[in-house]
C-alpha cells in the first residue's frame, strides 16, 4: 500500500501534546493524520475501519483517570479493536500504559520521576524487533513519567532504562508501547518544561541547565531516531494493509 494513501488516527491526551519531531516523517511519507483531542471532548471513532494504524500520545493524567477522563474505557477498547483488525497501534508514554491496560496489564503510578534525556536499552528480544532494534543506548532519548506498569500477558519486553524496566514492548497481533518520548525534540521539551516549570522545580531542582545542555548535547541525535522510529513503523502499517488484504 503506497504510504500516501494511508490514514493514520492520533489521539491526543492533553493540551499540548502533539505527534512532535514524528509529523516530519509522516509529511515525507504523505501519511494523512487525523487528529482527535480527546481531552477536549471530542468523539472517538466507533471502529478502526477509516483507519490504517493508531497512536495515543501522552499526558498529564494516569492511565487508571477514568473520573477525569471518561473516554479512557472506550479508548481501551477501540485500541484493542484496532489490533483484532491488524490495524498497528503505536502507545506513548501515556499511551503505552493505557495500551497495557488494554490488554490486561497492570497500571502503577505516583513512583519515581524520570526526567530528560536517557539511555534506553533494548532487551535481546528489542534487538531483533523491527522497531526497537533501532534503539542506540549512546542515543539517549526524552523522559517525563512518575507512572509504569505491569506487561500484560504475553507481551514481548523490548527495552528498559536504568530506573524503568518497561521501556518498550509489543502485544497482541500488531500493538506497540513506548514508555520513552521518543517524538519529543526541543520545541516540545521547552514548551512542556514552561508549562510546568513549578512542578520541575520542586520535583527536580536544577532542572533548566540540565535540560539545556541535554538538548544542545542529545537533541540531533534524538530527532534522527524519532526519523527513522517513526518511518519504520510506516513501513510496519504498510505491510499489516498488504497482509489484511492478501
Amino acid at each position: 500500500m503506497p504510504s500516501e494513501a494511508m490514514r493514520v488516527l492520533v489521539i491526543e491526551n492533553y493540551s499540548g501534546t502533539d505527534v512532535g519531531e514524528m509529523a516530519a516523517t509522516f509529511a515525507e511519507r504523505g501519511v494523512t493524520l487525523d487528529i482527535v483531542q480527546a481531552f477536549n471532548g471530542t468523539s472517538l471513532p466507533a471502529a478502526p475501519d477509516d483507519h490504517d494504524g493508531m497512536i495515543v500520545l501522552g499526558g498529564d493524567q494516569n492511565a487508571l483517570d477514568d473520573s477525569g477522563s471518561p473516554y479512557f474505557p472506550s479508548l481501551l477498547e477501540l485500541m484493542r479493536a484496532f489490533d483484532t483488525a491488524r490495524r498497528p497501534v503505536l502507545g506513548i508514554c501515556l499511551g503505552a500504559q493505557l495500551l497495557a491496560r488494554a490488554h490486561g496489564g497492570g497500571n502503577i503510578v505516583g513512583q519515581a520521576l524520570e526526567f530528560g534525556f536517557v539511555p534506553v536499552t533494548p532487551t535481546a528480544a528489542g534487538r531483533d524487533d523491527p522497531l526497537t532494534a533501532l534503539i542506540a543506548p549512546d542515543v539517549p532519548v526524552f523522559e517525563w513519567h512518575i507512572d509504569t506498569f505491569t506487561l500484560p500477558p504475553g507481551a514481548t519486553h523490548l527495552a528498559t532504562s536504568a530506573a524503568y524496566e518497561n521501556q518498550a514492548y509489543s502485544v497482541g497481533a500488531v500493538s506497540y508501547g513506548a514508555q520513552f518520548h521518543f517524538e519529543v525534540g526541543r520545541t516540545l521539551a521547552e514548551r512542556w518544561s514552561t508549562a510546568h516549570s513549578g512542578y520541575l522545580d520542586a520535583k527536580r531542582p536544577g532542572w533548566r541547565p540540565q535540560i539545556a545542555k541535554e538538548l544542545e548535547q542529545y537533541e540531533a541525535g534524538a530527532r534522527a531516531f524519532c526519523a527513522a522510529f517513526t518511518d519504520r513503523w510506516i513501513d510496519l502499517v504498510a505491510d499489516a494493509h498488504i497482509m489484511r488484504n492478501a
